[in-house]
């Protein structure tokens, strides 16, 4: 068995607090300092050091992480061997992923494992405000369905389609494509696109319009400033929303018009009309389902990573 500390120290690389660790393990700050002690002292090593008011990892710490994110990929990979010895597929399995996600490919994918795996127990969470790859490090869940943005673990320098399923070049995630979803224009009723629902809208023509930064900032904002960037303008934004009612509420009385994801809900007794973008390139979102590395042939994340992947190709023959 791996040292459990090891863990402990590889959550405090990623959340840079005794604090956040604590929370990310649900444990306390003072136990979360006395495991770093107790693993200091067995190694012989100073772990920490001061860094102001706050902590830092020596660069002995530093080089047993990368040999605990190596030690832990192992075990993940010996955990799949095991598991292949139990006859069917039982325990729990516990996803996260953004709110369309959920939608669009999470829930029908737990569907088709609760009807296929009666012994399976599927738990789905939003897990809003969390960072679902720190979710994972710290085994509060299995699958993270994610979108890719700026400061989280690289996908793969290799990626370049959703038909491809390289390896994540970070050492303690496999993150494998799974669906990408086009960006709609969402205008009110009364506007000068709404009547082109049919033939599309190039985003070029929406230069000179007011905007409405819409959805999550982690994602959703940096794909406005990306797609607008490469029409050639950029968006003149008024007002933000996360959540998709008040974004279409506010496109409805005139405040703005915003990139929609496919999947993400809309009203349907508001005014507002969905318009389809067209020309070259499109905005999309793309969603990565991401697990411990090493874990992808556990029996139950394999499964629920093929769930992923067929609800996802149902998505993509409706056209997302």
């Amino acid at each position: 068995m791996i040292d459990p500390r090891l863990q402990t120290l590889r959550v405090l690389h990623e959340r840079g607090t005794v604090t956040a660790t604590a929370e990310a393990l649900h444990l306390t700050p003072s136990t979360v300092s006395q495991q770093l002690r107790q693993l200091s002292a067995r190694l012989g090593l100073e772990l920490l050091e001061p860094a102001g008011r706050t902590i830092r990892l020596t660069p002995a710490a530093l080089a047993l992480v990368e040999h605990a994110d190596a030690l832990f990929a192992r075990w993940e990979e010996a955990r799949a061997d095991l598991a292949g010895h139990a006859d069917g597929v039982a325990g729990r399995l516990r996803i996260t992923g953004v709110a369309t996600a959920i939608a669009g490919v999470i829930a029908p994918a737990a569907a088709r494992l609760r009807e296929e795996l009666p012994r399976l127990a599927v738990e789905i969470g939003e897990d809003p405000g969390e960072n679902r790859f720190e979710l994972l490090l710290a085994g509060r869940a299995d699958i993270a369905v994610v979108i890719p943005a700026p400061g989280g673990p690289p996908p793969s320098s290799r990626l370049r389609s959703s038909r491809e399923v390289p390896p994540s070049d970070d050492a303690r995630f496999v993150q494998q494509p799974l669906l990408e979803e086009p960006q709609d224009l969402l205008v009110p009723a009364g506007h000068r696109f709404a009547g082109r629902a049919a033939q599309g809208v190039a985003l070029a023509e929406a230069d000179g319009e007011s905007w409405i930064r819409a959805g999550d900032p982690a994602d959703q904002h940096q794909l406005l400033l990306t797609a607008c960037a490469t029409a050639g303008f950029t968006p003149r934004v008024r007002h933000d929303a996360v959540d998709w009612y008040a974004v279409a509420a506010l496109v409805a009385h005139g405040f703005g018009i915003c990139l929609v994801p496919r999947l993400a809900p809309v009203p349907e007794r508001c005014p507002v009309v969905r318009v389809p973008l067209c020309g070259e390139p499109l905005p999309v979102r793309r969603f990565l389902a991401a697990v411990r590395r090493g874990s992808e042939r556990q029996p139950p994340i394999a499964r629920g990573l093929a769930a992923l992947r067929a609800a996802a190709g149902e998505r993509e023959a409706k056209g997302v």
